[in-house]
């Protein structure tokens, strides 16, 4: 072999062995238990961000279950995943229609918005299942992404308008529903680019909504009835910032505590405000996060998920026990 040729294999060895080093890094880094700086009445300070598990296929809709179980959606699987307090992960149920978002009735029965075949409704018992609406004035929904469920059964949902491929020519517009079980639907915002997670105050006087592409949380007044008051910036988050595609926030999945605080997913992790849009702090998730809620038999955990991995955070304050997420 020329000394030329042994150059070149062990500068390749050398690159071989930096790539499978850098692979390891990045996937450690995933796995890693990261800890908090003290956010007061949320997290104490050095509280473990715990590392559940990764290689999950898409990690959204995550909420409680009565039980004190938690549950997500693991969206390209088409399935939904539980996770028990030892961190153990099982299936809760297959074939879910692509489910996103999830809500309970009062009866029990989980309510989603889907994306295999996009529509609202019951997707769970099997049997049960029930379409709410899959369009509006005959447009048929593009990728409804996020609910929450008020008192009167009544959903508010997200479509975050991204266009499936190929097939609808004329989509509904990217927007916030409210819809109720007789479907009856009614539009209620047009004017946010990418709306994402939303979210309703513990006495469900005000809505809160992700803008994904914003620099805000929006907020807006719930008049009843399906109707909403004027849009207000009610929290400048963090995590805008300058990506390959322009400006975002990243703003995804939204949850609130017992004492009202709003916990926002964002580009910078878990941006913590008070129910005045002050902001409070940041839990750091090792992954960039997609969505969150409060579980566990007090509601004292919070767990994060995103990019296919999940994680808990004890937290000082419980999640709101007036609903299930």
């Amino acid at each position: 072999m020329s000394v030329n040729s042994s150059n070149i294999i062990s500068k390749m060895a050398a690159k071989n062995l930096f790539i499978a080093a850098s692979i390891l890094l990045t996937t450690n880094s995933y796995a890693e238990n990261s800890v908090t700086t003290a956010i007061d009445g949320v997290v104490a300070q050095g509280t473990q961000v715990e590392f559940i598990r990764d290689k999950f296929e898409g990690t959204e809709g995550p909420t409680s279950l009565p039980d004190g179980g938690f549950i997500f959606t693991e969206t390209r699987a088409n399935r939904v995943i539980r996770i028990a307090e030892d961190n153990t992960a099982s299936t809760y149920f297959e074939n879910s229609n692509g489910t996103n978002g999830i809500a309970f009735t009062k009866k029990g029965e989980i309510v989603s918005v889907q994306n295999l075949k996009p529509q609202v409704g019951v997707v769970y018992p099997k049997g049960s299942e029930k379409v709410w609406a899959d369009n509006y004035q005959g447009k048929p929904f593009q990728r409804p992404n996020d609910l929450v469920i008020d008192k009167s059964g009544g959903v508010y949902f997200t479509d975050i308008g991204v266009l499936p491929k190929g097939e609808i020519t004329e989509p509904a517009r990217p927007a916030v529903y409210y819809v109720k079980a007789d479907g009856k639907i009614t539009q209620l915002i047009t004017d946010v680019e990418r709306p994402n997670g939303v979210q309703l105050s513990r006495d469900e006087k005000t809505l809160y909504l992700a803008n994904t592409a914003g620099e805000y949380v929006l907020s807006y007044p719930v008049l009843g009835n399906g109707k909403l008051g004027a849009r207000k910036e009610f929290a400048k988050l963090a995590g805008y910032e300058k990506g390959e595609t322009g400006f975002s926030s990243g703003a995804d999945g939204l949850a609130i505590d017992d004492e009202g605080r709003v916990y926002v997913a964002s580009n910078k992790g878990v941006e913590v405000f008070d129910d005045k849009g002050k902001a409070l702090g940041i839990i750091p998730i090792p992954q960039k996060p997609q969505n969150l809620a409060f579980a566990g038999k007090d509601k004292k955990t919070l767990y994060v998920v995103g990019r296919g991995a999940a994680y808990k955070i004890a937290t000082l304050t419980a999640g709101f026990k007036g609903r299930i997420k």
